[in-house]
């Protein structure tokens, strides 16, 4: 293969320079960088060219230009392969993508122990109260301890919805640091599977009746989107936490607004949101017993490097004719092997 055939670009950001070192190893790669403010005349002939888009997992900090929909699919007649950043791919639209024979990967179990120690943060944080005692302490003068009781965590009982590579990890945390009952809803799974991941597999409706905390965990698609809205908050105890650590739109934020209004749950730790950053006066914000984040649950050293690494490694193994190990629309994969044949000369195993 000769020099730089292979054109591999990106958006603003990667998820770590290791990327751009692992790829710069290879003559037969290219690798443009564009910028969300980059003119036409300078990205156009990139898109066209190119046969990888590594894209970012954040919808908001990508411009509206560069998500991948069928208008922008027009625009990369060459494009064999969308990889994105982090697990989840909020500004791609896969239909589209195979409609167009384009393969979308994710990188996900690479920040799953960050998400994991977040989402238990967030639990043992809002349980014992510190962030009240925290904002307390920085307002008042002579605070009441025995106005900020809490409470333990051991033995309680966890409900994770979503027991993939986050969501097993979280229950792994809860079940053997903590002894917590670890409860899990995901259609995907059978019982016995959940039960090797540390989960009882119940209902929805279950799992939100008898879960001291809620954490969601589980990716963002159709039939998740405002998965938990009212009936669903009216269902948690009134002592019971809300955590998401997943992605914004899964939860309907103006039904946790009331649901924390009408005192039906404890508390809530969002890291994510359906506009991000959320403004400061975003009315969630104003809750005492709400734990934010500005989705940094996977942004730490460690994950952000294991991300850009295998970022990286799928894209080479993709580029060279492998089947990459996390692939979103598997169904295109014999469209995608004859677009990969007509660009390469090879069918892709």
């Amino acid at each position: 293969m000769s020099v730089n055939s292979k054109r591999v670009f990106y958006v603003k950001y990667l998820a770590n320079p290791i990327y751009i070192d692992i790829l710069k190893a290879r003559s037969d790669v290219r690798l443009d960088r564009i910028e969300n403010e980059s003119p036409e005349d300078f990205y156009a002939p990139i898109l066209n060219a190119a046969h990888v888009y590594q894209i970012g997992a954040a919808r908001d900090e990508l411009a509206p230009h560069f998500h991948v929909d069928a208008a922008f699919l027009k625009r990369t007649p060459n494009l064999l392969l969308v990889s994105s950043n982090g697990a989840g791919f909020d500004p791609v639209d896969v239909e589209a993508c195979t409609d167009a024979g384009v393969l979308v990967v994710n990188q996900s179990g690479g920040n799953a122990h960050s998400v994991a120690e977040h989402a238990l943060a967030m639990m043992l944080t809002l349980s014992k109260r510190i962030i009240q005692s925290d904002r307390k302490l920085r307002r008042e003068a002579n605070v009441n301890r025995n106005e900020l009781v809490g409470n333990e965590v051991e033995h309680k009982t966890v409900g994770i919805i979503g027991l993939g590579n986050v969501g097993r990890r979280i229950a792994a945390l809860c079940k053997g640091l903590l002894g917590m009952k670890v409860l899990a809803y995901d259609p995907y799974l059978t019982a016995e599977v959940m039960a090797e991941r540390g989960g009882e597999k119940v209902e929805l409706d279950e799992l939100l009746r008898r879960a001291d905390f809620v954490s969601i965990s589980c990716p963002l698609d159709k039939k998740s989107r405002n998965m938990i809205s009212t009936h669903e908050f009216a269902l948690m105890q009134p002592h019971a936490y809300f955590i998401t650590t997943a992605r914004g739109f899964i939860h309907d934020e103006d039904a946790l607004l009331q649901a924390l209004r009408d005192k039906r749950i404890a508390g809530a730790g969002l890291d994510v949101w359906s506009k991000e950053p959320p403004p400061p006066e975003h009315p969630l914000l104003q809750f005492d017993n709400v734990l934010a984040s500005p989705h940094t649950a996977g942004v730490t050293i460690e994950a952000r490097q294991n991300m850009g690494r295998i970022a990286a490694e799928q894209v080479l193994d993709t580029l060279d004719g492998k089947r990459p190990p996390r692939i979103i629309n598997p169904e295109v994969w014999p469209v995608y092997a004859e677009r990969f044949k007509q660009a390469f000369g090879v069918t892709p195993g």
